[in-house]
């Protein structure tokens, strides 16, 4: 066998050069379908050559198919077109103009040459991206997004059939290599199904059908009459004429054969290889195919152990023909290799051709090699990578369609292969039939065929893929065969025969298309027009069964039997069987076709005909994305907010804070009153609760005291008490004058509660009005003493400086003393390292402050006690010793801020932050169990526990939601599992799971809390005290603002992040605390009012089966259980998988699986 470059008898290679063209289009036009399109204007781009533009005014006016070749601009046609209607197609108007495409590689491409020259808003679509589950709502939003969609066919016809898109709102229908247009092919589906049927039906507003192809017919006939009848079904069936215009090749290039063989043994393939491409090439196959996963072949009933022996054999043995000298490597002698077999001549004629091109100096070479088989492609790039170097720098790899499954290549990598020999990254690209239709590479310069065009099509667009100009298409024919040379030439001849033909038919009128898919039996639901019919009747059943419950070991699929004309259904649909009678050579498909008829008017199927799942699983995803504002109020009780009256007497509800502290300090703690405007709930009013922290714990018990009358004057000097003592323990404020500013009586909403100081007076507790009155020491006199001591505003009596609240100017502290000392500013001082000072050189020393009066007693004072959070419970950070805590202070350098208050008072006021936010929380939680107590009187629960479930974790408190969270999911996961059970009994397990999901979700248990003002209500941040708000202070924290939710009033301060999560656990904690109160009925009555309506009615699961005891062993199962089922035939479903069909049991587990 020997391959040449020349010979003459034989045309074993033939170049078709590029020549150029100026016919005209009078002749090459060919329209029909007369309709008035006046007021579209061609949009033209001024790069278009004259028969662009005069095919343009023709596709605007009347269908058309536009019959050029490979090269001469089809695409800026379809995109001149959709410029000259983009004024149609804009939003708001609802149309759209669909551009399809045979392969899904051409989506992109096609897409980018619109996007680069129009301003059209595109959308690209095809399989993977899982629009085969989309529901009608997700196509509205892309039609919404875009006004050209790019997609392959069948994703078109899928939507025409499910009516996601109608026909009436496409305005330009572009087919890419129509010529496809013929059997079942989505593209004659389309025109048959739905463009034919509505033109029979008189309906006007039909999208103008665009079309475009290199040639009209697939295969070449053996005849004129042959050719003008395919030409004349496909103008029919496109409702078009031809536009044409043949250039005489002006971009010449081969193509592949459009179907890949599938390789079906590693014999075969390593037989063909041996006989086509050599012993080295054979044996680079063989390993190639070895490296393969068994599973990717398609190997019978071949095990995967005689499949790897029989590997290994043939490497083996052909590895025995390879030279074994290390050095040696293939292409060092080009005919050695050929006499000893290891390339063949077909391969060595390839190289040649390839280093002719290299000798000429082709720095920028682009070749494209289109061979038949993806093996040949694997093992030829092997060659060309190992060969080529050594006499130039070009790189070759290959690309191969992934039916093939031999080394599957992904759609991104072929993708990146094409982009890498556009940028000259790769030289040589060695390809199957994938190549063939709609590559464009304006650089390619070089088509060789290495394998012969298998249809004239193939022929026509292989050829034209050489871009370049004066580009070269080399065929490759094995000498002598003249059957081969003989087709190649029918080609070359038919070309011109379709082109006459093509002229011919133009002059003719469109005939009526008639077929028997008009008379065929459909079934169209009237409120969608959606449609199925006898051809897409299988694909349905199957796409309906895909979306069934499956597992790994299951997969639910129909079963056909033949004999009795019976279509099996899994075991999860609702219908089983479906037996029918008629033409067997249609009779699964009319079982089908009963099928979705059934299963539609279940409801199993929508109205679009699409799985009931698929639009529930769509509005389970809209729920999950609705917008929420993450940003929520703060809720206020209502307790401790009013108006202050500023001009009557004001009554109180006194409230004693009792304080008992298990522990031992050197300090005690004072009850505290609580004074607020509305009287407490008595749950509330005798509340108890315990602070932990390093020391021990406090009780803290609030007891009802009766109620008090005050003037402005009293409330006034009341509020400016608390705000100055909290605001210096909490390092507020220490200057007395800023501090009293802040108190004023404003008609303002606000936080308006009391905190006073109690004393006890014989046997009972009252309101310490002389601490209260401590805030103006200045104002107190002593009648027994003399004001003989200096500080730092002037002289005062030694009465007043006991139990003061004093600052020190120097350092900017606030003390507070206990006693007067025996020393003065002469006493002695050790300072650190056991040095012996005076207080006099050491205030001269460390702070530059000369004692005037160094004579005078020195006081003894501490530090004010530390604001802390005492609600989380956890270990406080341990207190510096006694000794340190205690100083002596000169008289003369302390400013008095109060006088007299006790230090027990200081110390108990320490504690009020933090007992003030837990009652808070607890009126809070009270106020939420209030409004949902308002709808069911009778669901009693505790506060505490509705506080639990209302706290996060992140609180840090000693008690959160997540117990009772768990336990709220699980119980709602069971109630509504229940509910929707007896509610759709007929439905599979897939579909009341997401109809649960759609109960459950997140989003949806969020949307719910809201709609409840359940986010006001909950405490997701741990208490920090020097941000909470002292009652009574003007700070911008305490400004409130008044809402009213089903006539209950409700005050927030502020805003704060809050997850959609903790919304929807918070909910189901509220669930699970009702449940441990009260019970299912309480858990139950709780979900009722936020939403969620479940009937807890539980109903008996019926199943009867006839003989249950013969499918399972009933007893021994009882026996082992240790329980005697009323009903067996539960049993033998629980026991049953779903791939079990045999029709004794004709259901299985899965739903019972998804109740219990």
């Amino acid at each position: 066998m020997r391959w040449s470059q020349q010979n003459t008898d034989s045309i074993n290679i033939f170049y078709l050069n590029n020549v150029g063209s100026s016919k005209t289009m009078d002749d090459a036009l060919m329209v029909i379908d007369d309709y008035d399109q006046l007021e579209i204007m061609p949009d033209t781009l001024s790069f278009a050559r004259s028969y662009q533009l005069e095919a343009l005014d023709k596709a605007i006016r009347e269908n058309t198919i536009v019959y050029m070749e490979t090269g001469s601009g089809k695409t800026l046609i379809a995109v001149m077109l959709l410029r000259s209607y983009a004024y149609h197609l804009r939003k708001p108007f609802p149309y759209i103009a669909v551009f399809l495409v045979p392969k899904v590689v051409l989506v992109s491409q096609q897409a980018e040459a619109l996007k680069n020259h129009t301003d059209l808003k595109v959308g690209m679509y095809w399989g993977d991206m899982g629009v085969d589950y989309w529901d009608e709502a997700t196509w509205k939003v892309e039609m919404e997004k875009h006004e050209v969609l790019v997609m392959t066919p069948a994703i078109l016809l899928s939507c025409l059939r499910h009516s996601f898109i109608k026909l009436n709102m496409i305005k330009v229908l572009i087919m890419d290599e129509c010529h496809h247009a013929g059997g079942r092919h989505p593209y004659a589906c389309i025109m048959t199904e739905f463009y034919h049927h509505q033109l029979r039906s008189g309906v006007s507003e039909l999208p103008r059908i665009f079309g475009m192809t290199a040639s009209p017919i697939k295969k070449a006939g053996n005849s004129e009459e042959t050719l003008s009848k395919n030409i004349r079904e496909l103008m029919t069936l496109m409702h078009s004429k031809h536009e044409l215009y043949v250039t005489s090749s002006d971009f010449t290039k081969s193509a592949a054969d459009s179907a890949i063989r599938k390789i079906s043994k590693i014999f075969a393939s390593s037989m063909f290889c041996l006989d086509e491409l050599g012993i080295w090439l054979a044996l680079k196959a063989a390993e190639s195919l070895s490296l393969i996963e068994v599973e990717t072949f398609l190997w019978g009933n071949s095990g995967d152990q005689i499949v790897k022996k029989f590997s290994s054999a043939t490497i083996l043995s052909l590895k025995s023909y390879i030279p074994s000298d290390p050095q040696w490597t293939i292409g060092d002698n080009m005919n050695s290799d050929l006499d000893r077999g290891l390339l063949t001549s077909k391969v060595f004629c390839l190289i040649e051709c390839l280093l002719e091109y290299s000798y000429r100096d082709f720095t920028e070479m682009r070749c494209i090699v289109f061979v038949e088989r993806v093996i040949t492609a694997i093992v030829l790039e092997t060659l060309l990578n190992t060969l080529l170097p050594k006499y130039n720098s070009w790189r070759a790899k290959f690309i191969a369609g992934n039916s093939s499954q031999l080394q599957n290549q992904s759609r991104k990598i072929q993708n990146e292969i094409v982009e890498e020999f556009r940028l000259g990254l790769v030289n040589i690209i060695i390809a199957t039939s994938i190549l063939e239709e709609g590559l464009d590479v304006q650089s390619c310069n070089l088509v060789i065929r290495f394998d012969p065009s298998p249809t004239v099509c193939s022929f026509i667009q292989s050829r034209g893929r050489a871009r370049m100009q004066n580009s070269d298409y080399i065929l490759m024919v094995k000498s002598g065969d003249s059957v081969t040379r003989s087709r190649l030439e029918k080609y070359l001849a038919g070309v011109e025969i379709m082109r006459k033909e093509s002229l011919r038919q133009s002059s003719l009128p469109c005939e009526r298309l008639e077929s028997d898919r008009f008379h065929e039996e459909v079934y169209r639901v009237a409120s969608t027009e959606a449609v199925v019919n006898l051809s897409s009747s299988i694909t349905l059943v199957h796409l309906y069964c895909s979306r069934l419950p499956a597992d790994g070991y299951f997969k639910p699929t129909p079963r056909w039997d033949k004999e009795t004309g019976t279509l099996y259904l899994p075991k999860s649909c609702p219908i089983h069987a479906i037996r029918v009678q008629g033409d067997t050579k249609f009779l699964k498909n009319i079982a089908c076709l009963e099928a979705c008829k059934q299963l539609h008017k279940i409801g199993a199927l929508t109205d679009n005909l699409v799985p009931s799942i698929v639009v529930e699983e769509a509005e389970v995803d809209e729920f999950g994305n609705e917008p929420y504002d993450e940003e929520q109020p703060s809720y206020v009780p209502f307790e401790l907010v009013n108006r202050v009256l500023n001009n009557s007497n004001t009554t109180y509800y006194c409230y004693l804070i009792e304080l008992k502290q298990n522990f031992s300090y050197d300090f005690t703690v004072q009850d505290i009153f609580l004074a607020t405007r509305v009287e407490l709930d008595p749950e509330i009013a005798c509340m108890q609760f315990d602070m932990c922290f390093d020391r021990g714990s406090l009780d803290v018990n609030l007891k009802y005291k009766g109620s008090i009358n005050l003037s402005p004057d009293q409330v006034l000097l009341c509020k400016r008490f608390q705000v100055n003592v909290l605001g210096i323990l909490m390092d507020h404020k220490t200057d007395k004058g800023t501090v009293f500013d802040e108190c004023c009586l404003e008609d303002n909403l606000e936080v308006d509660y009391l905190l006073l100081p109690s004393i006890a007076i014989e046997e009972r507790t009252d309101v310490d009005w002389l601490t209260i009155n401590s805030i103006h020491p200045s104002k107190m006199e002593c009648l027994h003493h003399e004001a003989n001591i200096r500080t730092e505003k002037g002289f005062i009596c030694a009465c007043i400086l006991k139990n003061a609240l004093v600052c020190t100017p120097h350092n900017g502290r606030t003390y507070i003393t206990t006693n007067i000392m025996e020393l003065d500013g002469n006493s002695p001082l050790e300072v650190r390292d056991g040095e012996i000072t005076t207080y006099k050189n050491y205030f001269e020393q460390k702070h530059g402050i000369q004692l005037r009066f160094d004579h005078q007693r020195l006081l003894k004072a501490r530090h004010i006690f530390p604001v802390k959070n005492y609600c989380h419970g956890s270990r406080q950070v341990k207190e510096r010793d006694v000794n340190k805590t205690f100083v002596e202070l000169p008289p003369e350098l302390c400013a008095i801020i109060m006088s007299p208050i006790p230090v027990s008072t200081l110390y108990s006021f320490s504690f009020i932050p933090s007992i003030m936010h837990r009652l808070e929380s607890l009126l809070g939680a009270f106020n939420f169990k209030k409004l949902h107590l308002n709808h069911c009187p009778q669901n009693q629960i505790q506060t505490f526990k509705v506080l639990e479930a209302m706290t996060t974790k992140s609180c840090k408190e000693t008690f959160h939601y997540e117990s009772l969270e768990t336990l709220g999911d699980s119980f709602l996961k069971y109630a509504t599992s229940q509910q929707l059970f007896n509610t759709y009994p007929d439905h599979h397990e897939g579909l009341l799971t997401v109809k649960r999901q759609k109960i459950i979700c997140n989003a949806a248990l969020c949307k719910l809390g809201c709609r409840g003002k359940l986010p006001g209500f909950i405490r997701n941040e741990p208490f920090d005290p020097k941000t909470w708000t002292i009652p009574g202070s003007r700070s911008k924290s305490s400004k409130l603002k008044e809402t009213v939710y089903k006539g209950t009033k409700i005050y927030t301060r502020g805003d704060r992040n809050l997850k959609r999560k903790i919304v929807a656990d918070v909910v189901e904690a509220l669930i699970g605390a009702f449940l441990t109160a009260g019970g299912e009925k309480a858990a139950l009555l709780f979900m009722d009012w936020i939403g969620i309506k479940v009937n807890f009615n539980i109903m008996p699961y019926e199943r009867q089966l006839n003989a249950p005891e013969n499918v399972v062993n009933v007893g021994f199962l009882e026996s082992l259980l240790k329980y005697s089922f009323r009903n067996p035939s539960l049993l033998v479903e629980a026991m049953t998988h779903g791939s079990y069909m045999l029709p004794e049991v004709p259901t299985c587990y899965q739903v019972l699986t998804f109740c219990y």
